[in-house]
């Protein structure tokens, strides 16, 4: 993925926008998990004495108060209200046990938790086939939908403080739809994603050729997935919830 065009998006500026409102800035210390190419943990740094920018690898990045380090979010290696806030954004849809990340978040934050994940995201639009292995993945190494209640369930230790939803999501398909396109090797996934197979771990690619068959299948599929866009209410395209440690300071 091309991390640069990526940030380039209206709704990539909109959510970064909101993500820093949302935060309290009152604090001193904080930890972004999955700081990629550190574009929050620079901001982080203009209002942040300290900032902890944690990757699975460590980030190849260096700013003014900003400490890199090689982390997993379902075991992080900090002691308990290690941090004053944290921030955690398009990661926990990445996490197998997620459950567990969240348990880790809640333990080593001392005050404010803000969490950032696409909103009821339908993970069957975009599908790719694995060439390795042959199964199917969901699009972007997305391996779990949330909505709001799910996010609230997940941090039920927390409070919640403030939620807000940014842009529009009209992406939907259908059972139709998807068994077309699996007919047709999944031909238009996100296989420019950086995320491997999340079963074997090859590299995701398209597929090289396509029969006469297969293109017919997915010409099919898109027609219905089109229909299902019109009769399907559209949702927010992203979710974030900013949470408080029972206790924590206002």
């Amino acid at each position: 993925m091309d991390l640069v065009k990526y940030r380039q998006q209206e709704i990539e500026g909109l959510r970064t926008q909101d993500l820093l409102r949302l935060l309290p800035k009152a604090r001193r210390s904080i930890l972004e998990i999955g700081a990629r190419d550190g574009h929050h943990s620079r901001l982080l740094a203009e209002h942040f004495q300290a900032v902890t920018a944690l990757d699975l690898e460590k980030p190849a990045f260096a700013a003014e108060r900003v400490t890199t380090v090689k982390g997993d979010v379902t075991a992080l290696e900090f002691p308990d209200n290690a941090f004053d806030s944290i921030l955690c954004a398009e990661v926990l849809e990445h996490v197998p046990a997620v459950e567990r990340a969240a348990a880790e978040i809640t333990r080593v934050v001392r005050y404010d938790v803000l969490i950032g994940v696409p909103c009821r995201q339908d993970t069957r639009v975009g599908k790719m086939t694995c060439r390795r292995c042959g199964r199917i993945n969901p699009c972007c190494g997305h391996v779990h939908s949330f909505d709001e209640q799910r996010i609230r369930r997940l941090f039920g230790g927390l409070e919640v403080v403030e939620t807000s939803f940014v842009g529009v999501r009209h992406e939907r398909t259908n059972p139709v739809s998807c068994w077309l396109m699996n007919v047709a090797g999944n031909p238009w996934g996100t296989y420019d994603q950086v995320e491997g197979c999340v079963y074997c771990g090859a590299r995701m690619e398209p597929p090289a050729s396509r029969t006469v068959l297969e293109k017919a299948a997915s010409r099919l599929a898109t027609r219905l997935d089109r229909w299902q866009q019109v009769v399907s209410r559209p949702t927010a395209g992203w979710i974030h919830v900013l949470f408080r440690k029972p206790g924590g300071g206002r």
